[in-house]
């Protein structure tokens, strides 16, 4: 039974009540049909083909443009036929689009940024220039060790002496800088109460997933405390294809209507960047952002993002929350985690902002402008720090990143097999980085200049390479304490173990200065003898740094998956950190 409405002169165009739709469906559709058209076209223009009515008409879905009378006739000149639509549910339609463009969602997501322009993309880990210069390295180092042993000995722990006190000054010059300045976006509680919820946009929340069914009612909760009009708010949790029992666990959870669950098509690499790729896909608000399994943010933080954007202006392309953990007191490995992005958030971050140096992101409470993300290419699949990698790609054609006050309570790591594997992961990924960036760096010098690419050596290259150094040096500094001085003057002259004595107090010296600064701004003021184990602390970064490296060349693309839901307590235990 359908319902003729006036279009222009010539066409027609017929409405089928939604209560038909199910009968329509039975039918079947149209495959071929579907497929002479793209997913990404049906869901930006809100129709898709169903198949050939016996009355010679042509049935379409769409949401939202039933009673569009130009879309109709546009249509039906395009595929030959008059129009009749069939009204669905907006995630109808989505669903639809993905169950039929399966495998080319699956492509676009892994692959979309490669085919663009393969040198951003981590996909080949190493460029020929960098196998063939990196081989004729490797030779001639062996080929100096084996016929100059002690020289070469020497040049290599001097290298090595420098790239860690490149990377701990630069660390500890930004983060003095953001001492100085509060360069991070304050919003008041007054501008956002004046807010209108009828004049906000529609706003996003991807949430990947991966065998998280112990944590997923703890999510819904936290994620139905935003303050924000339902109708405008769709929240979207990316599960893998396989993980049916974190669906289960969300369904017995009972989430509220604007939850949607989404499965990520099976495919290479099996990452959080390909799953929010997916769910780019399927977005629909005019901004975006990305939380973690066990996040919970500060009611306001949409509407606190949506200000800073404003006050931006259209070069910001992204907002950052901070972090903060509920389980700081829990051990002392929460502890350390604490005072760590303590002095990332509130420093570290002020200072590369105030200097317009590039901000790698965090990976989760990054708030988008949706339209600039697509532009950007999404995220890289094959990163496993897809965060910083997208941080310095929205550098180099001039977007800006900010920082606001508002906070997102996490979990921090309570086991340290646990951090080693999250740690492996953060600097694998910042390898990966460093070498997409260093196949045309000389276009990204263009791009960024000589300042922000110095900065961008010394962050993203200069902390694996610092992480590398610590266990040769400690070991060093602990054989001098051993070993006979006359025995150490034979093998090293003297400025050598003394600049390497230079690096390792000097530089544990102001990492630990460093921490000690993070509980100033948050009142975390018993935390900060806890900081005098930052050498410890270090060390474990220096670990998952080796095996970071062994990844890169083993198991470049591999996620290290970092597991949630390990602590005892909770936000309502009343131990937050801040």
């Amino acid at each position: 039974m359908v319902h003729p409405i006036p279009t222009t002169p010539g066409r027609h165009v017929a409405l089928v009540r939604p209560d038909e739709l199910t009968e329509l469906e039975a039918d079947g559709v149209d495959a071929t049909l579907q497929r002479a058209g793209s997913g990404q076209r049906y869901l930006a223009e809100d129709w898709m083909p169903l198949r050939m009515l016996p009355d010679g008409t042509m049935l379409v879905a769409t949401s939202a443009r039933a009673g569009d009378a130009s879309l109709a006739d546009a249509l039906a000149e395009e595929l030959g036929a008059p129009v009749t639509f069939v009204p669905v549910d907006s995630w109808t339609l989505r669903r639809a689009v993905l169950g039929r463009f399966h495998g080319a969602v699956a492509d676009a997501a892994a692959n979309e940024l490669h085919d663009r322009n393969p040198t951003l993309s981590a996909r080949v880990v190493f460029s020929r220039t960098q196998k063939l210069t990196g081989g004729a390295l490797l030779l001639i180092a062996i080929a100096c060790a084996v016929v100059w042993p002690a020289p070469t000995g020497i040049a290599a722990l001097t290298a090595a002496s420098l790239v860690f006190l490149a990377g701990t000054g630069f660390k500890f010059v930004v983060a003095t800088q953001g001492a100085r300045y509060d360069v991070v976006e304050r919003i008041t509680d007054t501008e956002v109460a004046a807010l209108d919820d009828a004049d906000l946009p529609t706003y996003t929340v991807l949430v990947p997933v991966f065998r998280e069914a112990n944590i997923v009612a703890q999510l819904i909760d936290n994620l139905g405390g935003l303050d924000y009009p339902v109708h405008k708010l769709e929240v979207i949790i990316l599960t893998e294809e396989e993980d049916q029992e974190t669906r289960d666990a969300i369904a017995s959870a009972n989430p509220p209507p604007h939850f949607r669950v989404i499965s990520v098509p099976k495919g290479h690499p099996q990452t959080k960047p390909r799953a929010c790729n997916v769910g780019l896909y399927v977005a629909t608000g005019d901004f975006l952002v990305i939380y973690d399994a066990e996040d919970t943010p500060d009611p306001d933080q949409l509407k606190k993002a949506l200000i800073a954007f404003a006050r931006g202006g259209e070069s910001t392309v992204c907002v950052q929350a901070a972090l903060n953990y509920f389980n700081a007191r829990e051990n002392v490995l929460t502890r350390m985690f604490t005072l760590e992005y303590s002095y990332w958030f509130d420093y570290m971050l002020a200072g590369l902002d105030h200097s317009s140096l590039p901000i790698p992101l965090g990976g989760t409470s990054n708030h988008f402008r949706t339209a600039s993300l697509v532009e950007l290419g999404g995220w890289d699949p094959y990163n496993v720090t897809e965060d910083a990698d997208l941080g310095i790609r929205a550098s180099a054609v001039g977007y800006r990143v900010g920082v606001i006050n508002s906070t997102t309570m996490e979990e921090a790591n309570t086991s340290i097999p646990n951090f080693i594997r999250q740690r492996s992961r953060w600097i694998k990924g910042y390898m990966q980085t460093s070498l997409v960036h260093a196949r045309r760096p000389v276009a990204l010098i263009r791009e960024i200049g000589l300042r922000r690419f110095s900065a961008f050596v010394l962050l993203i290259a200069g902390t694996p390479a610092t992480f590398l150094c610590v266990l040769p040096f400690s070991a060093l500094t602990l054989v001098t304490f051993a070993v006979p001085q006359g025995t150490l003057q034979a093998l090293f002259p003297v400025w050598v173990l003394w600049l390497c004595l230079f690096n390792f107090l000097v530089g544990n010296a102001i990492m630990i200065y460093l921490s000690m600064m993070g509980p100033f701004k948050r009142g975390t003021f018993h935390l900060i003898l806890w900081s005098l184990l930052n050498p410890v602390y270090w060390t474990l970064h220096s670990i998952a740094a080796y095996k970071a490296l062994w990844q890169l060349l083993t198991r470049p693309h591999y996620w290290e998956k970092t597991e949630h839901g390990l602590t005892t307590q909770g936000p309502a235990d009343g131990t937050t950190a801040s």
